[in-house]
């Protein structure tokens, strides 16, 4: 007796469903993501149990790198830019052109003694910008004698408002000194409340 065939079929699955779903998801991610922006002051931060989260938005960071030097940023071009030009309007920078302006606004990290800002900003030096904050005269100074820092940082206060947060991230080298320069500038203009950035380790570290 012959040993009955099942006719054999070709199974046919339909990918299209599938890769709709997965360009609609790529390009939700893609509209969604924040870009980080590059931070040229490179700094190694102690770590810490805490996991905080810092906010994204209305942040001002203020950079100490392990020789202790002092740099800031916002976390957008339009603080930035705002940022400038109330140094400006309160006589502490001098008036700066539209090149200079954007160039501040597009910086990522500034850092230099406001009587040397205009040349940091100039055209000439749009290539070099993030190689000469580390020269010996960049840095934002914030000892007692000249300090510049709480400056800068009252007016983003005065930008932002009463919602500005401030973070503190310094390298794990950093002298202690440096450290207590830059709080004894903030507390000088009532500025008692920030966040020191750490990176997460573990209980057994």
């Amino acid at each position: 007796m012959g040993r009955f065939k099942i006719k054999k079929q070709d199974t046919f699955i339909d990918m299209t469903p599938m890769s709709d779903v997965m360009v609609l998801l790529l390009t939700f991610f893609m509209l969604t993501a924040t870009f980080v922006k590059e931070e040229p002051i490179k700094v190694q931060t102690p770590g810490s149990v805490s996991e905080i989260k810092i906010p994204e938005k209305n942040l001002l960071t203020i950079f100490v790198n392990p020789e202790g030097k002092v740099y800031m940023t916002m976390d957008s071009e339009s603080s930035l830019g705002a940022l400038a030009d109330k140094m400006v309007e309160t006589g502490s920078l001098s008036s700066l052109s539209p090149e200079e302006r954007k160039a501040f606004a597009q910086a990522p990290t500034f850092g230099t003694p406001l009587n040397t800002m205009k040349s940091w900003l100039s055209p000439s030096n749009a290539e070099k910008r993030n190689d000469l904050l580390q020269d010996a005269a960049a840095g934002i100074p914030c000892d007692s004698a000249h300090d510049e820092l709480k400056l800068w940082v009252q007016a983003a206060s005065d930008v932002c408002g009463d919602g500005m947060r401030i973070a503190i991230k310094a390298d794990q080298n950093t002298p202690y000194a440096v450290i207590k320069k830059v709080m004894d500038s903030l507390r000088s203009i009532h500025q008692n409340r920030y966040n020191l950035i750490t990176s997460l380790k573990g209980v057994d570290d």
